[in-house]
């Protein structure tokens, strides 16, 4: 490729090679590291998303299957196989709801709130391992524009 075409293809305001210069694409790598990351450092068997559901349990038993959707920005669809793996895993449970008996009640049984114990602190090192090259301002940042990214 001539110096010519290169520089056609880099955005003028980073000065960055395709495709580097788009975020989207940045996004993805992070996420390939912080999965392999995850697979190393935390678990094999627990996906980080089946965590996070372990995560919004603990903090907000009895949620229903749409709450914890909502919770995590899962479809329904989505949610309710992620419910099904962990309750046949054992780690969540299905009870009718006290409102609303339409709805069950989703909650950590003894081996979830282990598992989500266990896990913890090994989703905090990978966690430190993912962000290690950045000083807290920027890991703050960091998070802040993320968040801004998905309008939370």
């Amino acid at each position: 490729m001539t110096d010519t075409m290169t520089n056609e293809l880099r955005d003028e305001s980073t000065n960055e090679p395709e495709p580097l210069q788009h975020t989207g694409h940045l996004i993805r790598r992070a996420q390939q590291r912080h999965a392999a990351l995850w697979q190393e450092l935390v678990s094999a068997d627990v996906s980080s998303v089946q965590y996070a559901a372990l995560a919004v349990l603990e903090r907000m038993p009895g949620a229903s299957q749409s709450e914890l959707g909502a919770e995590l920005d899962l479809d329904r669809s989505t949610i309710a196989d992620i419910v099904a793996r962990l309750e046949r895993r054992g780690v969540i449970e299905r009870s009718p709801h006290e409102s609303d008996r339409r709805r069950y009640a989703l909650r950590l049984t003894a081996a979830g709130l282990a598992d989500f114990s266990r896990l913890r602190p090994l989703v905090t090192e990978a966690n430190a391992t993912l962000t290690e090259g950045l000083d807290a301002g920027e890991l703050a940042t960091l998070r802040t524009l993320l968040k801004r990214i998905l309008g939370a």
